[in-house]
């Protein structure tokens, strides 16, 4: 799991967090990764930058 689930309550200004919300932002964190990765490959880096995103 790259989220933490602490710094997830921290940002909800007191609302509740649901017990599957961590696994959600967990996946859709990965997909972000994934898409980022590829993108640098295309252009030929080894570097994945915030221009990835």
């Amino acid at each position: 799991m790259l989220v933490v689930k602490s710094k997830i309550k921290e940002q909800t200004e007191g609302l509740n967090v649901a017990g599957d919300f961590a696994d959600a932002l967990d996946n859709e964190i990965k997909a972000l990764i994934k898409k980022a990765v590829e993108r640098c490959k295309a252009n030929g880096r080894k570097t994945c930058q915030a221009r990835d995103l």
